[in-house]
């Protein structure tokens, strides 16, 4: 019999479905990660080569900047030969959205709040976007909000990010255009998943979760994994885009953990592993380390224990695919369960590597779904 899915804490919230690009957007398809290249647009050889490291580290749709013309005009080169597809990231001048739409791109951020007389650009946004079958994210942003709400409320309140995308999405509505998806960033999580939790209440748009301007790479990596991580237990969110102040490739690794975490994408490398204590009779840290670094690239799914104790060795190391309990300056290898072997503890990671790699091949063999390994390590 196949196994049965993961268990999730929530359904997805039903939405309204999207192709961007050749990626499902929306309930009825994965939750994607996103991220946004730090180059200059207009330099493709080096815009291409970012979106080729994102693409190798697991991202799947990513976002490139449009400030200027040259930044348009080397649109239809990148959106051609990237990989994964391109979001055109519009601010200030609605030009370049109809320039992102002619270029091929898999779909146009646009941020109503900073661009000059949107509204009356709608209806010509939204026949262009239509016959060419391009998605439009309206993306709210806390320090962009449009100044008509800032004055009705104050701030950018939950209710002022809704009531700006909703305002946004009933114009293109009016024209008939519905392929739409929306972000309501904000810096604080709390506003920020208020903000999501309103809105999914009031719009059935497939939502792009972010927290704007989350801060350096530990900062910015908790906030987003506390808020994706109370949005997504509901069933809220359908794309994601982790912010730092760090090279891009890490908020999709970050992005990809937190998806990982939730059960909402098959599970890669996990490392699980105790803070040591005084009980501690090897250095789990080391071992933890690398353990990690032998495994790096390993394309099956595999659990791996690394125990530094007594306490909790034996028991995590029978859960796992693969464990070792360390004590006494030796470890108990475990597969599957079963004590395959006791080695001295200078042994300890290469045994572990040896075995990993063994269990792999099976695992191939047997037809299992490629992805990272999964290692704890405890």
């Amino acid at each position: 019999m196949p196994a049965s899915p993961p268990p999730v804490l929530a359904p997805r919230r039903k939405t309204r479905q999207l192709d961007v690009g050749g990626v499902g957007v929306g309930s009825d398809s994965p939750v994607s990660v996103q991220s946004m290249c730090t180059t200059k647009t207009a330099d493709i050889n080096a815009t291409l080569q970012q979106i080729a490291e994102l693409t190798a580290s697991g991202c799947q749709i990513v976002r490139v900047a449009v400030p200027d013309t040259d930044d348009a005009e080397a649109l239809p080169i990148i959106a051609k030969k990237s990989q994964i597809p391109v979001i055109a990231d519009i601010h200030f001048q609605p030009r370049y959205v109809f320039a992102a739409i002619d270029a091929g791109c898999a779909a146009v951020r646009v941020n109503p709040g900073n661009i000059k007389k949107f509204d009356d650009k709608v209806g010509e946004i939204a026949r262009a976007a239509k016959y060419a079958g391009t998605p439009i994210r309206i993306g709210v942003n806390a320090g962009s909000l449009d100044r008509r709400l800032l004055a009705k409320y104050g701030k950018a309140t939950p209710e002022a990010l809704v009531e700006s995308a909703l305002w946004e999405c009933s114009l293109f509505e009016e024209h008939d255009f519905r392929d739409i998806k929306i972000s309501v960033k904000h810096n604080d999580p709390v506003i920020m998943v208020r903000a999501y939790e309103l809105l999914a209440q009031q719009c059935d748009y497939p939502l792009h979760l972010g927290v704007t301007e989350a801060g350096p790479a530990f900062q910015g990596t908790i906030k987003s994994a506390v808020a994706f991580g109370a949005l997504l237990s509901q069933g809220i969110g359908d794309t994601i885009r982790v912010s730092l102040s760090a090279p891009p490739a890490e908020e999709v690794k970050v992005g990809n953990q937190i998806l990982e975490s939730l059960n909402l994408r098959q599970r890669g490398l996990e490392i699980v592993s105790c803070p040591s204590c005084g009980r501690a009779q090897v250095d789990v840290y080391k071992l933890a380390n690398e353990v990690t670094a032998g495994l790096e690239g390993m394309e099956v799914p595999l659990r791996v224990a690394v125990m530094g104790c007594v306490v909790n060795g034996p028991g995590e190391a029978r859960e796992a695919d693969l464990g070792v309990a360390s004590g006494n300056g030796k470890g108990q290898i475990f597969v599957k369960g079963e004590v395959v072997k006791t080695v001295p503890e200078s042994m300890i990671v290469e045994t572990l590597i040896e075995e990993a790699m063994r269990i792999a091949a099976e695992q191939v063999a047997d037809g299992t779904p490629s992805g990272a390994p999964v290692v704890t390590v405890s």
